[in-house]
Formats: C-alpha cells, structure tokens, sequence
C-alpha cells in the first residue's frame, strides 16, 4: 500500500475531517484544498474546510463558500477542531503558518494528522507526511492523491478545477523551475476531464478594478528601485500609499513578478506596510538566486528558492535599509 492509498483508508474510517491550510491564503492553498474536500465528498465521505483567514476578491469565482474562516467563525472552527477525528495540512510545513487561534487548536486535537506539502524544512507534527519539495504545488500532490490511490475514474471538473488553479499559480503558470514532465501530464489529465484551463486563465487575469491598476502604476512609477549593482528591485509601499488606492487583499500579487519581468534582473521585492507589521515578498530567478535563505536569515520567512516571504516589525524605511545592506552577501556584481 503506498502512501496516496494510505491517506485514502484513513479518509474512508473517519467520520469527522477538517481540511486546513495557511494563512493569506493564495491559490494554491485554496485550490488543494477545495480539491481535496470534492475527492472526499466524491469518495461519499464528508469534510469541513477550516482556514485562518479570506481569500483575495480575485479567487471568488472557484467556489469559497464552503470555507469556514477562523476571522469569521471562530465558534464554527473551534467545534470542527473539537470533533475532528481526521485532520489534513495542506500546503504548510509547520503549525505557526495558521496562525496563533488554529495554531492552538491543531496542536491541541489528539486526532491523525496527515500534511501534504511541497516546502522545505518539513516540522515532525503530522502522523502521516507526503512532503514533496520538488513538487510544482500542494495541488499537484492532491492531483497525484486522487490518481495513485487507484481512484483516478472520480477525477472530473468539478475536482479537476481548483486543482488546475492551484498549480498554475504556484507556477507563475508554468514558469517556475519546480514545473516537471509530470506536472504537465497530470495538466493533461485534467484537460481530458472538462476542465475549462482558458476560462480559469481569464478569471484570474482579467478582473482588475481600476484602483488596483492605479496602485500598480503608482508602485512602478513611483516607488520602484533598482539597485543596478546586483539587479535587485525594491517596491516599498507603506500602509498609507495602500490605502490612498484602496488596497484589497490581492492587489499587490503581482508587483513582485511585475519587477522581475526588467531584463537582466535577478530579484524583486515588495514590502507593504499593514498593522504595524511589513510584508516581504521575494522573488527571483535561475538557481544561482536563491531568495529563501535571505528572507529566513533577516526576516523571519522562508520559501522556495525562487519564492519566499518574510516580515519585519521595523518601518518601510528601516526595511529598505536593511536590504540595502545584506543584498550584497547574497547576490553578486
């Protein structure tokens, strides 16, 4: 029996299932997991997905409704937690990625745990661990689930979609080193079922608001900078340049991917400024630009190597700074 049939059994004795993920949730986390909640329910089983927070406007149209969000429903959460006898991690490696309320909740259910997940540095808190790093994205390994557990005749659409969402945002649709000749024949697996791939695309790309366009010209025009020396592009935005454009959860995304896009760059990073706290997003290119090691030595993150985040308590100002002094030890003339 390997691993995908384990999981499988331990899904079919189970009467009360919670699917988790990480915080800011971003496509992957809710495509694995509204990918595994539809293979459960086609497997006649039930499930509840449990996460600490929303999901960006722009990721409406997959389906969230069946998401119960800890920011929301506390009291919901806690009692699926309470009466959980199954409880999957999807697409986090360690149980402070949800945060300091699921956090509590997960470490204190006595319950199977089974975490799926493609990053580095897996912590030893699941009863059962699929941990593939060189996996494209968790929803690869939920696609991979439904096909080697034998159970490949209930992939469908309906199941096929959010797992296609998934794996093509952690992939920059395709871009990514983690891509394999395995990704692309699950891909085409997926296509062979109905799913609507040109449908997807125009659902993530083209429902801009006219303040997130104008937040990102704003980011580009104004605040970008280049340190010519390493091709390293800094975005900082500070919580009152967000909210002069309306920031929504989701608008800032692809900034990072958007400076990176400069020929001849190695590495972008945005930093926005929100509750005192600021977010870094890394981004970069080739495997001589790791930014993982970067954003776990300074700012209390970690990642892929061509994709990481981190965060900082200091200002905007102080950030930019302090990049402007460790950049040189991670990337050459």
């Amino acid at each position: 029996m390997n691993i995908y049939e384990q999981i499988v059994s331990e899904i079919r004795s189970a009467k009360h299932i919670v699917i988790t993920s990480h915080k800011s949730p971003d496509g992957d986390s809710i495509g694995s997991s509204l990918g595994l909640l539809r293979f459960i329910e086609k497997l006649g089983h039930s499930a509840v997905v449990c996460h600490p927070d929303g999901a960006p406007d722009f990721l409406e149209w997959v389906g969230l409704d069946p998401i119960l969000l800890m920011t929301d429903q506390p009291a919901e959460v806690t009692n699926a937690f309470e009466k959980a006898d199954l409880i999957f991690c999807l697409d986090y490696n360690g149980t402070d990625r949800i945060g300091p309320d699921m956090q509590a909740l997960l470490e204190a259910a006595t319950c199977k745990k089974i975490m799926i997940d493609h990053h580095l540095h897996p912590q030893d808190f699941a009863t059962l661990m699929v941990s593939e790093t060189s996996s494209s994205s968790t929803a690869q390994l939920i696609a991979e689930l439904v096909m080697q557990s034998g159970h490949e005749e209930l992939l469908d659409a309906h199941i096929g979609t959010p797992l296609y969402l998934g794996i093509l945002t952690d992939t920059g649709s395709f871009r990514f080193p983690a891509v394999q000749p395995r990704t692309h024949e699950l891909i085409a697996n997926l296509l062979a079922e109905g799913v609507e791939h040109h449908l997807i695309h125009e659902a993530l790309n083209d429902n801009n608001t006219a303040s997130r366009l104008r937040l990102q010209g704003f980011a580009m025009a104004e605040k970008l900078e280049i340190l010519e020396d390493y091709k390293v592009a800094l975005i900082p935005l500070t919580k009152e340049e967000l909210a002069k454009y309306n920031y929504k959860k989701g608008d800032t995304d692809s900034l990072a991917n958007l400076a990176l896009s400069i020929k001849g760059m190695k590495a972008a990073i945005l930093m926005s400024e929100k509750d005192g706290i600021v977010k870094l997003s890394f981004r970069s290119k080739g495997d001589d630009n790791p930014v993982n090691t970067l954003a776990a030595e300074h700012f209390d993150g970690g990642g892929h190597a061509n994709a990481a985040g981190g965060m900082s308590k200091a200002s905007v100002e102080e950030v930019v700074e302090q990049l402007k002094q460790v950049i040189p030890d991670y990337f050459s003339k």
